[in-house]
């Protein structure tokens, strides 16, 4: 029931979650350069995901399961895995407030040829749960993670 619930209400999570609208520089959390979204991770964040080693043990999990998925590892047939994994360690590892530097493209300029559906966007969000599930990542650490992304499913979708 959970992953039913987050997957179909995912951008509601950036509200609920406990995730915060960024603050001006004098001392508040500021945007992650990881995405366009003026939202500042949950305190503990990074750590409640294992820090970089357990980050990159969830996406080199999530990438796995993502490609064995029937209903979005078609767009990862071609896809070299090791790299898709690091580029995403590094996003989710910046987005949490860790100190990596994600350095790959924005949202929109990654997805705009890949013809990405709500349904296969939903899906995308069921993998990574299941992933994290599978990592004993705590329910509301998850969602605070998924308040971090739910911006970008407007950059990620794009057949409508």
């Amino acid at each position: 029931m959970k992953h039913l619930f987050a997957s179909t209400a995912l951008t509601l999570l950036a509200l609920a979650s406990g995730a915060t609208l960024a603050q001006s520089p004098q001392g508040a959390p500021s945007p992650s350069a990881a995405s366009a979204y003026p939202v500042a991770p949950a305190a503990g964040l990074y750590q409640a995901f294992g820090e970089q080693a357990g980050i990159r043990s969830l996406m080199d999990d999530f990438v796995v399961r993502l490609k064995a998925d029937p209903r979005i590892g078609e767009q990862f047939k071609d896809t070299n895995l090791g790299n898709l994994a690091k580029s995403l360690s590094d996003q989710l590892c910046q987005l949490s407030g860790g100190p990596c530097v994600y350095k790959g493209p924005d949202m929109k300029t990654a997805h705009a040829d890949r013809d990405t559906t709500r349904a296969q966007f939903n899906a995308l969000v069921e993998v990574l749960q299941q992933s994290m599930d599978a990592r004993g990542i705590p329910f509301t650490r998850q969602n605070q993670m998924l308040a971090l992304l739910a911006p970008m499913h407007r950059d990620v979708i794009t057949v409508r």
